[in-house]
């Protein structure tokens, strides 16, 4: 079971609009992971921060709806699950409660120092809540 959601803001910039008058669909990536990181960063304590770093894996994306440049967009993500040094997410990204996209992604946590896979452990696990799982 997943938990602690986080919700996080996005403002939208002029650059993100593309030639058609909506955000670039590129720029969904990059608030993915922005929002990603921003929940590592929230829950984690700050010697976990420092010693562990995400490099993204995969995204699957489904596009619903185009966002435009004065929208009020947050991206609510959470941590699903994780196995070995992997963590799944799953992220919605939406303007008053209207759904504009829905991600999946993979990440996996490497250690800072070495920037070698770090098997997620308990410890990482309680920063959100999230159960010791079958498969980690």
């Amino acid at each position: 079971m997943s938990a602690k959601p986080f919700a996080f803001p996005i403002k939208i910039l002029p650059d993100d609009i593309d030639f058609m008058g909506h955000v670039n669909n590129a720029r969904y990536l990059g608030w993915v992971q922005d929002a990603v990181l921003a929940h590592w960063r929230k829950f984690a304590p700050d010697d976990a921060v420092a010693s562990r770093a995400w490099v993204a894996l995969k995204h699957e994306i489904t596009y619903r709806k185009p966002a435009f440049l004065e929208d009020d967009v947050i991206a609510r993500t959470v941590l699903e699950s994780t196995r070995g040094a992997r963590a799944f997410y799953s992220t919605v990204i939406e303007r008053g409660g209207e759904v504009l996209a829905e991600v999946k992604s993979s990440w996996c946590c490497i250690d800072a120092e070495s920037l070698k896979p770090a098997r997620i452990g308990e410890e990482i696990r309680s920063y959100f809540n999230l159960r010791d799982q079958a498969a980690s």
